[in-house]
């Protein structure tokens, strides 16, 4: 039996889905939360936060694990048919079994 797997990533600002999503920490005296936002919710946190960031007195200092970017929906490893079926139509050699090279992940990505 064959099985998909669909993974949806989901802005937690504005409760939509988005393909591209990044996980951001962000910490207030010493209490924190990881919110996962797309690049235009990113934005606009940036913009609310940027006259306290740029405050004449601010200083940068470095936190815990920081940013973590999120790969974008694509060529994941559950991807591997469509990348397969893909390459195929492309006229690149690929397996029908095994792993599949990089540089037609990379490729695929590229196209998508």
């Amino acid at each position: 039996m064959a099985q998909k797997v669909v993974t949806t990533y989901v802005d937690d600002l504005t409760g939509k889905e988005s393909e591209e999503i990044s996980t951001h920490t962000i910490l207030v005296d010493g209490a924190g939360v990881e919110i996962d936002l797309s690049s235009e919710s990113h934005d606009q946190l940036l913009e609310a936060l940027a006259p306290f960031l740029s405050a004449k007195g601010a200083r940068r200092v470095r936190g815990g694990q920081g940013r973590r970017a999120r790969k974008p929906r694509g060529a994941g490893p559950d991807d591997t048919a469509a990348i397969r079926t893909w390459a195929k139509e492309q006229g690149l050699e690929v397996s029908d079994r095994g792993r599949v090279a990089a540089s037609v992940r990379e490729a695929y990505d590229k196209a998508h």
